[in-house]
């Protein structure tokens, strides 16, 4: 069987009753912030929703009724159970759209910020604005909590929440470290519109939801909380989507460790960076970074390099007021932790880093940043 696919536009006042019918199947699968041709889909998927990864052309998810339900209800059982929400992600985005269908479940309403950039003061009156009982949540994206941090009546209304779910990009330990050290109870979730969001958390699955590696380190998922699909896209399914021992999984793009029931995520296969011969992932540099004095956000690149083919790059933000570190301090604390073939050769301070999607940042565009950037300086 099958039913209509309706494009529903991402406001949360259209999108809030399109879905609540679209998940009790009374009215059609709804695509939020889309606009494409009519379409139909088979009678269990409830939503499509576009990918935001940090490379490659963005594909258009089908998510069951049944995968949403399973991933709402993990998350509850996880956390203190349904409660209400704070809306800071766009809904376009499996992040943000999963906080309306956690919502629709519980028989809640969330207060939305108004559309724009994300600013403090406005998190602080949805937080204000939020009813007082049951749990109170809210999920951000990494940079969302660091601009929070920055604000003390901001960094006050995080340590209101019951959880604050922070997922969508890796966060430093620092950042998380901070966070907690004020009081703000962060759950790192880690997951994809292929998995109907957040999946892991802290590490750990939720319930249902079984880890494993592949031969070559790839994290791969399982559970009811999978993707049908994608639209009109079956030799995507086949390449994303496999059996392993007669359970269907979803081999992802990221690297992977596991070890007595916890996760840690090493980052995306296609970002390790290759210079002078040695393979390094982008991903333990920048924790290294991001632990130093002045730094706010970081993301490490590699640009073209005729000696090492490609040469590490930090690109660093500083905290407001404080300087950055320098090249030496950098490659001297990287060195000591991961050792030299790891740190960086060349360092670069701006403003704010490249993002795409809900907040993840744009290693493509970072890259040119820093490509950019160091021909300026060469000059």
């Amino acid at each position: 069987m099958i039913r209509p696919l309706h494009d529903v536009p991402a406001r949360p006042a259209d999108l809030l009753p399109a879905l609540a019918a679209a998940l009790d199947g009374t009215g059609p699968a709804v695509r939020p912030g889309a606009s494409g041709p009519s379409s139909a889909v088979a009678d269990d998927v409830a939503v499509v929703v576009r990918t935001s990864g940090s490379t490659g052309e963005p594909r258009a998810v089908l998510l069951s009724a049944t995968a949403l339900r399973a991933s709402a209800a993990a998350t509850h059982a996880r956390l203190a159970g349904p409660g209400r929400w704070v809306l800071a992600l766009p809904t376009e985005h499996v992040a943000g759209l999963q906080v309306l269908v956690r919502s629709v479940l519980a028989g809640t309403t969330p207060v939305t910020l108004d559309p724009g950039p994300f600013r403090a003061p406005a998190f602080v009156a949805a937080a204000s604005a939020l009813p007082a009982d049951g749990p109170r949540y809210t999920s951000l994206v990494p940079t969302q909590l660091v601009r929070l941090l920055e604000d003390p009546a901001a960094t006050r209304a995080l340590t209101t929440f019951d959880a604050v779910l922070l997922g969508g990009a890796a966060a430093s330990p620092d950042l998380l470290a901070r966070a907690r050290a004020t009081g703000v109870p962060v759950v790192t979730t880690y997951g994809m519109s292929e998995t109907c969001g957040g999946c892991v958390y802290d590490g750990r699955p939720l319930d249902g939801v079984r880890v494993a590696l592949d031969d070559d380190g790839r994290i791969l998922l399982a559970g009811p909380v999978l993707a049908d699909g994608y639209l009109g896209r079956p030799d995507l399914d086949a390449d994303a989507f496999v059996q392993v021992d007669g359970v269907r999984h979803l081999r992802t793009t990221d690297l992977g460790e596991w070890s007595s029931g916890v996760l840690t995520v090493l980052g995306r296969a296609d970002d390790v960076l290759v210079t002078g011969g040695a393979k390094v992932p982008p991903g333990p540099v920048e924790s290294v970074l991001a632990g130093l004095p002045g730094v706010g956000e970081v993301c490490v690149v590699g640009v073209p390099d005729a000696e090492w083919g490609e040469a590490v790059v930090a690109v660093v933000v500083p905290r407001p007021g404080e300087p950055p570190p320098t090249l030496d301090d950098a490659r001297r604390a990287v060195t000591d932790r991961l050792g030299a073939a790891h740190a960086p050769r060349h360092l670069v301070v701006t403003d704010s880093l490249p993002v795409r999607g809900p907040g993840k940042i744009d290693r493509r565009a970072t890259a040119r940043l820093a490509a950019r950037s160091l021909e300026r300086t060469s000059t």
